[in-house]
């Protein structure tokens, strides 16, 4: 019955027989959907559970994570000025490499017949019970040490900032993949009846990748990440226009639903499923949203301990991002633990841009200054309100930056840092991660990984098991192949494990 239903479910799916004409499938597949789409509908209003999702297929195994808040730093934090301190490399300060090393390599703007190493001036302290080394620009972050797991051993696919983005994002350096909160709303549906299962909130200047960071690709576009502005009505056209009040709206949704319905009875697209879903979604949003984004409810003291209201004055930068940044990205951290508490099973928290090419002490300064304090806020939070056990925070970006110091021609050398996916650092908290620890290390200037290396299809699979979900068993048929989140890869790593 089960492997009926998939097929129903999935139009690409096993061939559904010479006996069935196409359109008796395509009316299966529209019936079935139909029917999950209603049954959506009605536990929502019978308060019965999470809505979509793969109904007795999922979990896998015992879940410890319900919920993940992941903040995306694009362009890629230096995690030689940040996380992995790397003495020897000051010590060699202004040398140049041997030419066995970067012979083979592929930079995005390093000259290397002329590229010379580059110390960190950052000085490194050591935090919580557990000891973990972090740079002196994230003191408030340091603070959550021992709530943190810090892999430093992280590596990628990809050395430019689009592909690095999807492969973190969506498992793989190409465009039209899900996103991996696309893939977790799919597999286990959304707690939520109010909001969406899955919410972007972004600051800054905006990532290169732009939406493909949270698309749901091949998946039915209700699993779509849904992005809520920072000014204005959270989302585009939520508000009814004058003159149109409340039982219009729900009359004329009423009227636009029976009609899709008639419509997907008829050629059974399941895009028309989604669509009766996000009418649906918007009408119960427009009561929602507006207590969901009013942060005066909020009392003073934690208003100041996410820094809402801060200024950038007296920093010096260009690339993080303009006037109410601060502002902007100290909301997110607070929105994602209202949304959280209201059953969003995912959100994404985007900022950019930390691509220092040059000038990286000013804006490493600007940057660290904006995330530090707000993103400790966030995980203090959580853990004060017995949430973080449940809930999986990750800081992560699509790579790292090199030991060498950039010489583009042009430009002054040696003021900044160059992509680097050969090794780079990331952490995460809460949701079932051993806090306290450091995992993997690099060599002596930070240019390889020497020990317990972790890929990005690793993270991903140690993800997606602290969800209770088995990597190799999350899969959606697509144009004749069975597609994954971790691709034809991946691996649990155990010491993330609590």
């Amino acid at each position: 019955m089960t492997e009926k239903l998939l097929t129903q479910l999935n139009p690409d799916g096993p061939d559904p027989g010479t006996s069935a004409s196409r359109r008796r499938f395509l009316g299966n597949s529209a019936n079935a959907i139909g029917t999950l789409a209603m049954a959506s509908l009605l536990a929502q209003d019978a308060d019965a559970g999470p809505l979509g999702g793969l109904p007795g297929l999922l979990p896998h195994i015992a879940p410890k994570a319900e919920r993940c808040i992941m903040i995306y730093l694009e362009g890629a934090p230096s995690q030689i000025d940040l996380f992995d301190a790397k003495p020897k490399l000051r010590e060699l300060h202004g040398q140049k490499l041997p030419d066995s090393l970067t012979k083979e390599v592929r930079f995005a703007f390093i000259q290397k017949e002329s590229a010379t190493l580059l110390g960190s001036p950052r000085e490194f302290k050591r935090y919580g019970k557990s000891g973990i080394e972090m740079s002196d620009w994230l003191p408030h972050i340091g603070s959550c040490a021992d709530d943190l797991c810090l892999i430093r051993s992280m590596h990628t696919d990809a050395f430019n900032h689009h592909p690095g983005q999807l492969m973190m994002n969506c498992g793989a350096p190409l465009l039209g993949r899900p996103s991996m909160g696309s893939w977790l709303n799919y597999g286990l549906g959304s707690a939520s009846r109010e909001l969406p299962g899955y919410v972007v909130l972004s600051a800054g200047r905006g990532t290169s990748g732009g939406a493909s960071n949270w698309s749901s690709g091949f998946l039915p576009s209700s699993y779509q990440g849904v992005l809520f502005r920072s000014q204005g009505d959270p989302v585009l056209n939520l508000s009814n226009p004058p003159g149109f009040d409340d039982d219009l709206q729900r009359k004329t949704l009423t009227a636009i639903a029976d009609l899709n319905r008639e419509r997907l009875k008829g050629i059974g697209d399941p895009e028309i499923a989604s669509r009766i879903s996000a009418y649906e979604l918007a009408f119960r949003m427009q009561a929602s949203t507006p207590e969901l984004m009013d942060l005066s409810s909020e009392s003073a003291a934690t208003r100041e301990w996410y820094g809402l209201d801060r200024t950038e004055e007296g920093y010096k930068a260009s690339r993080g991002g303009g006037k109410g940044t601060f502002h902007q990205f100290s909301s997110s951290c607070l929105l994602a633990r209202r949304l959280v508490e209201r059953g969003v099973r995912f959100v994404n928290i985007f900022h950019a841009s930390w691509d220092h090419h040059s000038n990286l002490d000013d804006e490493l300064r600007y940057c660290t200054a904006m995330a530090d304090r707000p993103v400790a806020a966030l995980i203090q939070d959580l853990k004060q309100r017995g949430l973080l056990d449940t809930t999986l925070v990750v800081w992560a970006s699509e790579f790292g930056r090199t030991p060498l110091g950039e010489n583009r021609r042009g430009s002054a050398p040696n003021t900044g840092r160059d992509h680097h996916p050969f090794a780079f650092s990331l952490f995460l908290a809460g949701g079932g991660i051993k806090g306290g620890q450091v995992i993997g290390k690099t060599d002596e200037i930070g240019w390889n990984v020497v020990e317990d290396p972790v890929h990005v299809h690793d993270l991903h699979a140690t993800i997606l098991h602290l969800f209770g979900v088995d990597h190799t068993r999350l899969t959606y048929r697509f144009q004749g192949r069975d597609f994954r989140l971790t691709d034809v890869a991946g691996k649990v790593v155990p010491k993330m494990l609590a």
